[in-house]
Formats: structure tokens, C-alpha cells, sequence
């Protein structure tokens, strides 16, 4: 059900933009430009929250009002944090550490109220299980130019890179960038 409210969403995601569209009434969307580095001694589990908070504070300090949400995605495989990939050498080394592999998909999610100063931050994890990769699946999907600009390096709302998950433990859309139950959920909360 569609919440009759306008929400800003602080993201250049677009998958986030349309999974938000799907929530509420009328939306906007802001680019922050956010700092995204973070201390290498916080767990790499913890960092989508951190960044997303950040986000949040950004939005807020630049007179943001109404209600926000800010949101960041990572993938962690082993204890290191996979990232965008900046290059095509940089796609192809995550999607083989990925192949055959277990991984989470962690989303940190901010939704603020301004005017009653209610705020949620919170997190949703999912594990994603990656069937075995083959050297020509890799270069097929590298070729596609859909690594690019995700989490990973790759999105599973692609109809070559969905081909590679076996399994999903948790929220599918969180995956894509935006659990929309518990971000649906922490709307209601700063509504009330």
C-alpha cells in the first residue's frame, strides 16, 4: 500500500528511486555527494549503517525537511567488503570470489521526520548464495557493462546476473539496493 506522504530520497540509485516510488506518494530525488570513506577497525557488517547515517546527517545539516530516507549497500564475502568495481580487471576478480560462494548484501537505511524529529536507523542483511562461474559467464556479463554501477559488481534485477544466484536468505530487494519492508515499516514509525 502506497503511504500518501513525499519523501526525499537522498540517493543517485536508481534502483532505490524506483523501489521508493513503489512506497509512497510523491517522491524527490537528491544527489548529496557524501564522504564514503570510513575506519577500516569497524566491522565490515557495520558500515552500510554507518554510511547511511552519515547520508543522513549530510541531508539533514543542508536544510533537508520533511521526511528523508538515506540508504548505502555493500557486499561482504570473507571479511572484505566488496565495493562498485572501478574497472573491468576489478569485475572480473569479485565475480569470481563470488562465484561458488556465500555472501551477505548488507543495506543501513536512515528515514527521518524532521518535524517531529523522529529517526530509525537500521540495517537489513540478506545471504546470497552464487552458483560456479564460468570464465565465459564472467566475460559475458562484464560485456553487458552491468557490473558498473553495483555492490559487488552485480544486480539482482538483471535478467544475465539473476542467472547466477542459486539462493536468497532474506529480502530480495535488499539485494537491490532497498529492503522495502523495513524501510515501508520505519515510515510508519516516524509518521506515528
Amino acid at each position: 500500500m502506497i503511504i500518501d506522504i513525499k519523501v526525499t530520497l537522498a540517493s543517485r540509485s536508481p534502483r532505490r528511486h524506483f523501489l521508493m516510488g513503489q512506497l509512497v506518494r510523491e517522491l524527490e530525488t537528491v544527489s548529496l555527494d557524501t564522504d564514503e570513506s570510513f575506519d577500516p577497525s569497524i566491522p565490515e557488517e557495520d558500515v552500510a549503517l554507518v554510511l547511511a547515517k552519515r547520508k543522513m546527517d549530510d541531508a539533514i545539516s543542508r536544510g533537508i525537511e520533511g521526511i528523508i530516507v538515506t540508504a548505502d549497500t555493500i557486499v561482504v564475502l570473507g571479511g572484505h567488503i566488496l565495493n562498485k568495481p572501478a574497472d573491468e580487471a576489478e569485475a572480473r576478480k569479485m565475480l569470481g570470489m563470488l562465484s561458488g560462494n556465500e555472501h551477505t548484501v548488507v543495506t543501513g537505511f536512515s528515514v527521518v521526520n524532521t518535524e517531529t524529529g523522529r529517526r530509525i536507523d537500521s540495517e537489513a542483511k540478506t545471504k546470497v548464495r552464487f552458483t560456479h562461474l564460468t570464465k565465459d559467464e564472467i566475460d559475458g556479463y562484464i560485456a553487458t557493462g552491468s557490473p558498473y554501477d553495483k555492490a559487488g559488481g552485480y544486480g539482482v534485477q538483471d535478467g544475465y546476473g539473476s542467472i547466477f544466484m542459486e539462493s536468497i536468505t532474506g529480502c530480495y530487494y535488499n539485494v537491490m539496493g532497498l529492503p522495502t519492508n523495513a524501510v515501508y515499516k520505519a515510515l510508519k514509525k516516524v509518521l506515528s
